[in-house]
């Protein structure tokens, strides 16, 4: 026998199909962002599937989420690596000025 229950992926694909009209109705713009945020889900997707909620959009939001996070991490780790370069440059500045 075959499996009964569709995948968490095939419920994925139905949520980004229903979706459709919508995403066709963005900005040209927003198109790639909205794509991206489903390039999220799918990164996810094995972990959604062993929840196996009832409603999947449930943890598609989650995934977006987590991926969106791990983006603010990143960009805060560059800020405070270019923060921390420029203090090193304006003391050398300082110490250089003072001579």
């Amino acid at each position: 026998m075959g499996r009964m229950n569709p995948t968490y992926r095939d419920a994925l694909r139905a949520i980004e199909e229903r979706w459709t009209d919508f995403r066709r109705a963005l900005r040209r713009r927003d198109q790639p962002r909205f794509d991206q945020l489903f390039t999220y889900t799918r990164e996810h997707a094995d972990a959604s599937g062993l929840l196996n909620h009832q409603n999947p959009l449930l943890p598609a939001l989650l995934s977006i989420d987590l991926e969106q996070e791990a983006r603010l991490d990143s960009h805060q780790d560059r800020l405070d690596d270019l923060e921390a370069a420029l203090e090193t440059e304006d003391g050398r500045e300082i110490k250089e000025g003072d001579e």
